[in-house]
């Protein structure tokens, strides 16, 4: 279930975070938040259109709080449908009962102007191409702030080789699309404001593959070079070397590109954490290339990553972020300091009905 009643309120992040009290406060802060879930009370009933009254609850980085957002209406398409993923503070979900109906909600915008009025967009059926799959996705992108806007265009990347983009309101079927390499599993889909272009990791992190707003044209590509790496001891490269990594391309407010290489490792073995992080130092190249430099310094600079498209944040503009640090989410909250190098795990409250997603500052 996307929505459930059994989920506690009195939700609680690990001994790390200090105790604070949980109020019921209205978000007007421009902090980034993470979405963990919503609930509803039955005893409220429903209300016009088969709706319910209920909360929504964020995880606030900057104040190591959970924050609940009272009084909002949870609509009926809801509550039995389950996200996918989050793009420029709007959720995704597809039906249970049938995968390929989605649709966008701005119920996880924690500033939405209307709580009485939660927004639902409809989306046209997915289709499965030939080596693709829909059942799974990987990650969502949305080219504008809203998908009201006229050349808002949706990506979405399955898990596989699949990639399926649409005009929200306007196009009548998805655009599909193979990914031109076998393994992008462990790539996420952005997009640039800069370029105006969509982009993606290739799997080994040596190029980087783009595609415009129309998806007509061929893919392009740009070779990655690396003129510096890290130092670091044998043991350690052996250490990542048994680890999963994410490859992700970010984009700061002022334009500025940085590739990450999220490195994770769970199970039997230590848990590992581990981040490294490479700056665009100039331009396309003649030649297509991109030089990437390691770094431990992007400034006053916040990096959210987590399985929607990764977003860039001014520390400064957001009170009790760390400035040069990652924010990362997957099995827990981690925030690597880049620095030094440490990282530091907060548990999330049990019971999550879903996977959160990070979601930017938002506006009124």
């Amino acid at each position: 279930m996307f929505l459930g009643t059994q989920l506690s309120l009195s939700l609680v992040i690990a001994s790390r975070i200090k105790s604070r009290a949980q109020k019921s406060v209205r978000l007007f802060s421009t902090s980034p938040c993470l979405s963990l879930c919503c609930v509803w009370d039955d005893a409220l009933g429903l209300v016009e259109g088969g709706s319910y009254i209920g909360k929504v609850l964020f995880f606030d980085p900057a104040k190591n709080e959970i924050l609940q957002v009272p009084d909002k209406t949870i609509p009926q398409e809801l509550l039995n449908s389950k996200p996918i993923g989050a793009s420029q503070g709007w959720g995704f979900s597809s039906e249970q009962s049938n995968h390929n109906s989605l649709h966008i909600t701005d119920l996880f915008n924690p500033l939405a102007a209307s709580k009485s009025n939660t927004k639902m967009i409809p989306l046209p059926p997915l289709t499965s191409m030939l080596y693709g799959q829909t059942k799974v996705v990987w990650n969502v992108a949305m080219s504008s702030s809203s998908p009201h806007e006229e050349d808002c265009v949706v990506a979405i990347k399955f898990f596989g080789r699949q990639l399926s983009m649409c005009k929200p309101g306007r196009d009548l079927a998805w655009t599909n699309r193979l990914i031109p390499f076998d393994r992008a599993e462990n790539s996420n889909l952005m997009y640039s404001k800069r370029d105006q272009r969509f982009y993606l990791p290739a799997p080994g992190g040596n190029y980087l593959c783009s595609w415009d707003l129309h998806f007509d044209n061929d893919p392009k590509f740009n070779e990655l070079v690396f003129p510096n790496f890290p130092n670091l001891p044998q043991s350690t490269w052996e250490d990542l070397d048994s680890c999963i990594r994410e490859d992700h391309w970010v984009e700061s407010p002022s334009g500025q590109s940085f590739l990450v290489k999220r490195y994770s490792r769970v199970g039997s073995k230590a848990p590992m954490v581990m981040v490294l992080v490479f700056r665009e130092e100039d331009q396309v190249t003649a030649k297509g290339t991109r030089n990437m430099c390691y770094t431990q310094d992007i400034g006053d600079l916040c990096i959210f990553l987590s399985k929607n498209d990764p977003f860039c944040v001014v520390a400064s503009s957001c009170p009790g972020l760390k400035p040069n640090s990652i924010y990362m989410m997957d099995h827990c909250v981690s925030i690597c300091e880049l620095a030094n190098g440490t990282v530091t795990c907060f548990e999330l409250p049990k019971m999550m009905p879903f996977s959160p997603f990070w979601i930017p500052p938002c506006s009124v």
